[in-house]
């Protein structure tokens, strides 16, 4: 098994001990957008889900703009620094899932394994699920840890060891 980073482990950790993420989306005069959006990791499609209401501006924003960032941090521990939160801000595409299709049907398993109590959400005609496709990515390890990093680095952190574009599909790693 190749080296894995103490860095690419801590990122790993970060993204799946949090289950919320800020997610920001531009709006049609061009404004900034921020809101909070629940997420999971789906290694086998190799990106993060999200289950948004086409009733949410959010959402409304990110299928007129696929350009979106989530932000993913450590929660505040009372008495210790807020400076030394781990951090990562993903830069993303937002692809709205075919409903039932195969891509659909595995985030809408990675999602639901992360929070069962959505499932009657997931039958609402105006919800659905969008898969984040991570480009680039600055994670901020701790207090004077920071790199940019790309996104096959954050595949890895996903669970996906190895993604082959050419070779038509992903490598999941099974721990």
């Amino acid at each position: 098994m190749p080296h894995e980073s103490r860095l690419t482990i801590a990122l790993r950790a970060l993204l799946q001990s949090q289950r919320v993420a800020a997610l920001g989306t531009i709006g049609d005069e061009g404004e900034p957008y921020v809101s909070m959006v629940p997420y999971a990791l789906a290694p086998s499609a190799g990106c993060l889900v999200i289950h948004v209401s086409g009733l949410a501006a959010h959402t409304r924003n990110l299928q007129a703009r696929t350009s979106v960032s989530l932000l993913v941090m450590q929660s505040e521990v009372l008495g210790e620094s807020v400076h030394a939160l781990a951090r990562v801000t993903l830069a993303a595409v937002a692809n709205v899932l075919t409903p039932n299709s195969p891509e659909w049907q595995t985030c809408r398993d990675s999602y639901l394994a992360r929070f069962p109590e959505a499932e009657p959400m997931t039958h609402l005609g105006d919800f659905m699920f969008v898969a984040v496709e991570v480009k680039s990515a600055r994670h901020v390890a701790g207090f004077g840890a920071a790199r940019s990093i790309d996104d096959e680095e954050v595949r890895r952190a996903i669970g996906v060891k190895r993604y082959q574009p050419d070779a038509g599909g992903l490598e999941i790693d099974s721990q």
